[in-house]
């Protein structure tokens, strides 16, 4: 992108600006996030772009710490901008986190918790982001700061004071932050999408897939290895009383249903002829491949049937074999192919 480019570009958010120092500082605090600098906070940025002037790393300290401008707004002109480029009906939004490892204890939010910059537990900074990804590119959509649930105990107050926590801040957790996001993004009806995928971290949570599900559109989530599942849907006996004791007041699998089965242990059972190659993406090394087997199932939730989905078992080809489990809401009659494309649609998050 050139500078006259750059600069186009940025006259859209513009108006969205209080004042034309505000318009000023943006304009160099993307200059400086675009930059090839390693750090790229504010005291770094501005010495790279307008030298060792106090005055100018003042002003963008204030700019982005107590000015008073709507960062909502710009979120959602953004999103304008990326339906308006990249929009089609079968899109995919990729919910994810990221750590920033992070020295002290008093930005906003920071705790020892688990980082994906580093691969381990650190001193960092957490986010939850949306990238919406189409056949026409993929890009950033909106974010959420995670506040570990520590910041909200009486022994953080002072600390949520000094950062300018709002005092209506609740403690939320990251798949009800990614969940709220997409919500909004259905209830603005701005950016045009089906699909929602993301890793087990999120694909774990049942209330957030069936969260997905409520706003009609359909999920691809990673979920862990000993996700229970039944093949066919068993038989429920309703509340009412029983044989012998007190009454039950829920319903219940039958006695007589079979148990449950471990995704893992599923997988051992299948015959040969489930498995299929298939094309999950094109890689810098020509097409990448995978076997893959898919298979209509029915979830446990909460000791109860759920409705029926398809999990959908991933392996690698490569020596070092490497095997992923997802759970789809998606038709019974939705096409194989399909479906493992979309198991390699969560790297535009990685590389955004």
């Amino acid at each position: 992108m050139t500078a006259d480019e750059l600069q186009v570009f940025h006259r859209q958010f513009q108006p969205l600006f209080q004042r034309r120092e505000q318009r000023t500082w943006s304009l160099l605090y993307l200059c400086g996030q675009l930059s090839n600098l390693e750090r790229k906070t504010i005291e770094p940025m501005m010495l790279s772009l307008l030298g060792p002037d106090p005055n100018a790393i003042r002003g963008m300290q204030q700019f982005i710490g107590q000015g008073e401008w709507d960062s909502a707004a710009l979120m959602h002109h953004a999103q304008g901008l990326v339906s308006t480029w990249l929009g089609e009906e079968d899109s995919v939004v990729i919910v994810d986190g990221s750590g920033f490892p992070k020295q002290g204890k008093h930005s906003v939010g920071v705790a020892h918790q688990y980082c994906g910059h580093l691969g381990k537990i650190a001193n960092c900074q957490e986010g939850v982001f949306l990238v919406y990804a189409s056949r026409r590119g993929y890009a950033f959509v909106d974010e959420r700061l995670y506040v570990p649930e520590e910041w909200f105990r009486d022994e953080s107050r002072k600390r949520r004071k000094a950062c300018g926590m709002p005092e209506t801040l609740t403690f939320r957790t990251e798949p009800e932050l990614g969940l709220e996001m997409i919500t909004a993004l259905v209830g603005r009806g701005v950016i045009p999408f089906r699909w929602v995928t993301c890793d087990e971290s999120y694909g774990k949570i049942p209330a957030f897939l069936d969260g997905i599900a409520a706003l009609g559109k359909w999920y691809l989530a990673e979920v862990p290895s000993d996700t229970r599942v039944w093949l066919r849907t068993p038989a429920i006996e309703p509340p009412g009383r029983g044989l012998f004791g007190r009454p039950r007041t829920y319903p219940r699998v039958k006695r007589t249903a079979p148990r449950p089965l471990e995704l893992r242990t599923l997988m051992t059972q299948l015959p040969q002829a489930a498995w299929h190659r298939r094309k999950i993406q094109e890689g810098s090394k020509g097409p990448l491949m995978v076997e893959m087997a898919c298979v209509r199932v029915t979830p446990v939730r909460e000791a109860l049937p759920a409705p029926r989905c398809w999990v959908i078992f991933r392996r690698s080809l490569s020596a070092q074999l490497e095997t992923k489990y997802y759970l789809c809401n998606a038709p019974a009659d939705y096409p194989q192919t399909e479906l493992a494309r979309l198991t390699g649609m969560r790297w535009p998050i990685e590389m955004d």
